[in-house]
């Protein structure tokens, strides 16, 4: 592991508001950049009351503003809501507002509901056009001489792009085209193994990268004892429910015993989406943490994690940059 990383889906808690979970999403990315983590990614979500980024790019603008080093980017934008110039051209100008620190991650799935898809997009396309834009806008970033077309500001950046995903098309896409893949284990696991084989086996080298690099998510929720911690990640695992049973809403309260408030085959649905994760007192996160990394061998971790309380959940962060501070210097 060369890097660990931290995502960041702005929550928004129960009894705050969207203007809280802004100034929280900065007072994380502030404290990240001292604890050592070597990105800060935001994603894009539509019509969920519980999440402050939909507007990503505006975010990691203010993210990058309020910080001093550490790489700020989208995990990710979903690019079929948006015509490829629009994203060149509003990640151009973050590059040009902050040389080197900015990536660009895709995904190829709304981050929403349909209606609201509709809503972003004004027409649905029936066809899957994701490569083809992926390449148009990688060409925006690029010298574009005598190019019809330009994103001003945006040409001769040359922002990273990755290709996120939580299945296979991702990998072999991102392989195919000698990109950095990054995999949503922290909710969609199951494929991980899988994906993490195809995109080292068919990766074809490329004017972006040399070799394949493989990032992986995993939820942590750190606490000094493991009861503290399991309480904490309750809020998630309530918020999770709700979203799947049709209910989304901001990021619950933590409740003393979870099972008493989700229905046993609801909790073990969303204990099998978030079953890549640490979860636990220091030495318990450490060793959790350590087992994804020796299992899956990636090249960046990214951790993330919905805590309630944003002074709870910094700690959380902080306790997992310890350990994988630990694990890198040891690698």
């Amino acid at each position: 592991m060369h890097n660990f990383s931290l995502l960041d889906l702005s929550p928004i808690p129960e009894g705050k508001t969207e203007a809280d979970a802004l100034a929280n999403t900065v007072a994380l990315a502030q404290a990240a950049e001292q604890l050592g983590y070597h990105r800060y990614w935001m994603a894009e979500h539509h019509n969920m009351p519980g999440i402050a980024s939909a507007a990503t790019s505006v975010v990691i603008g203010h993210v990058a503003g309020a910080t001093r080093h550490i790489r700020v980017g989208a995990g990710g934008i979903m690019l079929p809501n948006h015509a490829p110039l629009v994203i060149a051209e509003q990640f151009g100008t973050l590059a040009t507002l902050y040389p080197d620190r900015i990536d660009l991650g895709l995904g190829r799935a709304p981050g929403t509901d349909m209606g609201t898809a509709r809503a972003l997009r004004r027409h649905m396309e029936q066809a899957d056009t994701f490569p083809q834009d992926v390449v148009e806008l990688m060409g925006y970033f690029g010298e574009a001489e005598g190019a019809q077309v330009q994103a001003i500001p945006g040409r001769g950046t040359h922002v990273p792009v990755w290709i996120l995903g939580s299945s296979l098309y991702g990998a072999q896409l991102a392989a195919h085209l000698g990109l950095p893949y990054a995999f949503a284990s922290h909710f969609a696991p199951a494929m991980l193994e899988e994906a993490s084989e195809i995109y080292r086996r068919s990766f074809q080298p490329s004017a972006y990268l040399a070799q394949p690099y493989f990032m992986m998510a995993a939820g942590v929720c750190a606490a000094d004892t493991d009861e503290e911690a399991a309480r904490l990640r309750s809020s998630q695992q309530l918020a999770f429910a709700r979203l799947r049973t049709g209910k989304p809403g901001k990021l619950p309260l933590p409740v003393d015993d979870v099972t008493q408030h989700i229905p046993a085959h609801i909790l073990a649905g969303v204990n099998q989406a978030l079953g890549c994760s640490a979860c636990g007192s220091p030495s318990t996160v450490a060793s959790q943490l350590a087992q994804l990394i020796e299992t899956f061998q990636p090249d960046e971790l990214m951790v993330t994690g919905m805590i309630h309380d944003p002074t709870a959940r910094i700690k959380s962060f902080e306790i997992a940059a310890n350990a994988l501070g630990e694990m890198r210097i040891a690698a």
